[in-house]
């Protein structure tokens, strides 16, 4: 039985690491942004400028596309005429994104003024006892959000093409010998969804071979159970129907089973590893 659950979880782990690996653009921003109960302004928090205080500011956002115009220029080793064509890239950008935030600047003023309001709301200790007063927060945050949305897709939009415009300089030779160049994005935190999106994948994917192969059974199930319960508790209390957390909470239950007795010892390499110790340290008993 604890073979099977081992395995069962472990196949759960390895496809979906892969299908988010497959997938590329999988990202977590939906998940940590809808996230309720007393710790979800943490896991708000979570979601790469949730804010807007890197995309709304004109000048940091310039100073991101300028220093990828020059990791391009030397990433690529243009010539003078390239590094021309690189400088007109930036300067169409940029004047794009400075229309853009003016053309959005009163949505922009709303948007900060609301989080303002938002974060009177929920620190208002009478409002979080009365379900009807958490609903209507949850309604107000969404419209805020809704608000700032197009703005948002539009400056990424913007950023999307820069890349594009930026590596399609580079000639067809320049271009075989190196993978396009990443914009990536500026983080004003150590830890967020764009760091977060890529290691989960791999993360998923290292816990399910690990359960499959009963390897560092009880350290992959660990881990395997502090993730499942970080996303309980992202969604407490959690929902009925498919969107509940209860199945995590469940599975999570399961992998402190397979930490606590060790399941990697039956029918896994945990076994292997264990008597090639004993081998070379073997117990001594009075």
């Amino acid at each position: 039985m604890l073979v099977l659950l081992r395995m069962t979880i472990g196949w759960h782990f390895y496809s979906e690491g892969v299908d988010k690996y497959r997938a590329g653009n999988w990202d977590a921003k939906p998940f940590f942004a809808n996230a309720k109960g007393p710790v979800a302004e943490h896991f708000r928090q979570l979601v790469w400028d949730w804010d807007g205080a890197i995309r709304l500011d004109e000048k940091r956002s310039l100073v991101h596309l300028e220093t990828f115009r020059d990791r391009v220029v030397a990433y690529y080793g243009f010539d003078a005429k390239q590094q021309k064509l690189a400088q007109s890239n930036y300067a169409k950008a940029a004047n794009q994104l400075a229309e853009l935030l003016t053309s959005s600047k009163s949505d922009s003023e709303e948007f900060k003024l609301g989080r303002l309001r938002l974060e009177k709301l929920e620190s208002d200790a009478n409002r979080s006892g009365v379900e009807s007063l958490v609903g209507q927060t949850a309604t107000i945050r969404a419209e805020w959000n809704k608000k700032i949305a197009p703005t948002f897709k539009q400056i990424d939009a913007t950023w999307k093409n820069y890349e594009l415009a930026q590596n399609n300089v580079a000639t067809l030779a320049q271009a075989e010998l190196r993978p396009p160049y990443k914009l990536g994005v500026p983080r004003s935190q150590r830890m967020d969804t764009s760091i977060i999106n890529v290691i989960v994948p791999y993360f998923d994917i290292a816990i399910g071979i690990c359960l499959l192969l009963g390897l560092f059974t009880p350290v992959a199930a660990l881990a395997a159970a502090g993730f499942l319960g970080s996303v309980f508790l992202s969604q407490y209390p959690p929902a009925t129907g498919p969107a509940s957390s209860t199945y995590q909470l469940i599975e999570g239950m399961a992998c402190l089973v397979l930490a606590g007795t060790g399941a990697g010892r039956f029918a896994g390499l945990d076994f292997v590893i264990k008597s090639i110790i004993l081998k070379l340290w073997p117990r001594v008993v009075e």
